[in-house]
């Protein structure tokens, strides 16, 4: 087996609900988003002459649960693109609990706060921990890409896959490993194979909880990260 299909552990099942939150967790506040990992109440929308927006939509595991905001990996990915000259603002819009339902509820909220330049999208673990639907994750990744694909100008399309635990049985982790990068390739979008991948199972890079990186494992997602978006942002960079 892979890291990818071995990274589930028994906490992982047991404290899914607990430890990424219930209902209340998919309704944020009105006006609310997280830039670089700090709540911003009633966020302006940026004009058409501040940098570039990257839009990171996800679950607690891009908004960096359990750890401090300066230590997710939306943070890695700032630090890393201004060390590397590239003038980009990237904004954490991860919410705890949150399944692709959910996400899609609120993107066209977050797509109204401006021109997004690259929209990361980061959902459907919670799906695969409460054993959703695979057809309804499809349908919800379908319709928050084609929601992004309508905005103008039109943003660079990124999906993070992801994994569901294997004792969800044979035929419904493949089926939900399969909807990423179908989707993907559907709408043209850049496909991360997994999000965590050499850091799920990693009891070094995990928090005690089994589930969430600690602050080593937030910078290993954000290499992974990174090295999918690198020759995006150096586009974006030529194109300024």
């Amino acid at each position: 087996m892979t890291n990818s299909q071995t990274w589930y552990r028994l906490p992982w099942v047991l404290g899914s609900l607990a430890a990424c939150g219930g209902s209340a967790a998919e309704r944020p506040e009105a006006g609310a988003l997280k830039h670089s990992g700090v709540l911003v109440a009633e966020a302006p929308a940026p004009s058409r002459t501040e940098r570039p927006t990257i839009l990171l939509v996800g679950t607690s595991l891009t908004a960096g649960l359990g750890l401090d905001p300066a230590q997710a990996w939306s943070m890695h990915i700032q630090e890393k693109a201004d060390s590397a000259g590239i003038d980009v603002r990237v904004v954490n819009a991860g919410v705890s609990g949150e399944t692709s339902a959910g996400a899609l509820r609120r993107v066209d909220w977050l797509f109204s706060q401006g021109p997004i330049a690259v929209l990361v999208v980061e959902t459907g673990a919670n799906d695969g921990l409460r054993g959703l639907s695979v057809d309804s994750l499809r349908a919800n990744l379908d319709a928050i890409l084609t929601r992004a694909e309508r905005l103008v100008p039109k943003p660079v399309l990124v999906v993070a896959g992801m994994e569901a635990p294997p004792n969800m049985g044979r035929t419904y982790t493949e089926g939900f490993r399969a909807v990423f990068p179908e989707v993907a390739k559907a709408h043209g979008a850049i496909y991360l194979p997994f999000l965590l991948e050499g850091v799920a199972g990693v009891e070094r890079l995990n928090q005690a909880d089994g589930i969430h990186p600690n602050a080593a494992g937030a910078r290993r997602v954000a290499d992974n990260v990174w090295r999918v978006l690198w020759p995006v942002f150096a586009e974006l960079s030529k194109g300024r």
